[in-house]
């Protein structure tokens, strides 16, 4: 078996908007954010083919980030007439080959993904049986839909639990550390014993402050601490993990480097390791060895590839995870690019398809009428 192609569709996603950010500043903090602004046009997908010459390919997504037609070049002339069943060959030539093609870490992750779909489909089994499966369902937590007071926030946790069964949340509140532990602290007494609460501020904090916010955490029961200042400041990371009981997890900018991601880890700059899938399953899964040998866990950014088909694949595969990140248009997102079976939440989890492969199952007849480009 050969790669014979590899080539991007992007596909329009009806009665869509693109988005594009603007940067702002909090005025309560003075720190800056970001907010969305319509962009031109219509939001779309990219979906990546390979496709080997024995009629079996490999599918992934590829929009996040965007994959370019000048990284595509780059890869192909780098596969085209590999096995595809060697992927860990394949993954050492590019990885070790980063530097000497002038891309980024991370930068061929969703070709890896497509080599995980072929091999599971050759195989005739789901991506977490070929890793070798540990539980059937992953625990979701909920992000977004964020607010100010206490009195909104039960309005979301309440919401969340009626329409999805889930008892977990994470806040994303810019409003800084004195406010925030005024907020944990009316919240938490108001809510059940056993929901679980998890705070990033994206890095709105000063390293004092996410300490004192920390320890008001800890008091409360919250789960983690999410990047609470920038991830270059490696020495602050290591007093504030130094300072606190509760963990703290500081590489979501880093993680497409999985050679920095063990860096920060041995350096004790990090309780726990955020993944991506987007940067390569091959990547991911060395890294999720890597932590539970370390005692921690990797939990998984974002919804990931096909409509969720791929992270819930792999973190049924992995048995360091703990939770699903979910955010509630991730699934209809999905259904509008033509997945027609996106995982779903259901009693506060998701199960992946079973179907080989990755299992996402995509509706190629509509994808055809909204294509806008391939490369």
């Amino acid at each position: 078996m050969r790669i014979e192609s590899v080539e991007a569709i992007v596909v329009e996603i009806p009665n869509s908007i693109a988005r594009r950010l603007r940067l702002i500043t909090v005025p309560s903090t003075g720190r800056p954010t970001h907010e969305g602004l319509p962009g031109d046009g219509a939001d779309s997908e990219i979906f990546l083919r390979v496709r080997t010459d024995t009629g079996v390919e490999g599918v992934c997504t590829a929009s996040s980030p965007r994959l370019t037609p000048a990284v595509l070049d780059v890869i192909r002339t780098q596969v085209i007439g590999l096995d595809p069943m060697r992927r860990e060959e394949i993954y050492q030539k590019l990885h070790l080959g980063t530097r000497w093609v002038y891309q980024t870490p991370g930068w061929f992750g969703d070709f890896d993904n497509c080599l995980w779909d072929i091999a599971g489909k050759v195989a005739g089994l789901p991506v977490c049986q070929l890793l070798g499966q540990v539980r059937d369902a992953i625990p979701a937590y909920h992000t977004g839909d964020d607010g100010t007071t206490a009195d909104h926030y039960l309005g979301v946790t309440e919401r969340i639990r009626e329409r999805w069964g889930i008892t977990a949340y994470k806040f994303h509140n810019y409003a800084g550390g004195r406010a925030n532990i005024a907020l944990f602290r009316e919240l938490r007494p108001r809510l059940p014993d056993d929901y679980v609460l998890i705070n990033d501020p994206v890095c709105s904090y000063a390293l004092r402050e996410a300490i004192e916010v920390g320890r008001v955490m800890q008091d409360l029961g919250f789960l983690w601490l999410e990047e609470p200042f920038r991830e270059q400041r490696l020495r602050d990371y290591q007093e504030l993990c130094a300072a606190l009981t509760m963990p703290v997890m500081a590489t979501e900018m880093l993680m497409y480097d999985l050679d920095i991601c063990v860096e920060w880890l041995m350096a004790r700059a990090t309780d726990l390791v955020r993944a991506n899938a987007r940067n390569g399953t091959t990547a991911l899964v060395k890294m999720a060895h890597f932590a539970e040998l370390h005692g921690t866990t990797v939990e998984m950014n974002a919804g990931g590839g096909l409509g969720g088909h791929v992270h819930v694949n792999l973190q049924c595969a992995i048995q360091n995870t703990l939770y699903f990140e979910h955010f509630g248009s991730h699934r209809d997102r999905a259904l509008e690019s033509g997945i027609t079976n996106p995982p779903a939440v259901v009693d506060g989890c998701l199960k992946p398809s079973m179907l080989p492969g990755w299992g996402a199952e995509i509706d190629w007849a509509f994808v055809g009428r909204h294509t806008v480009a391939r490369f």
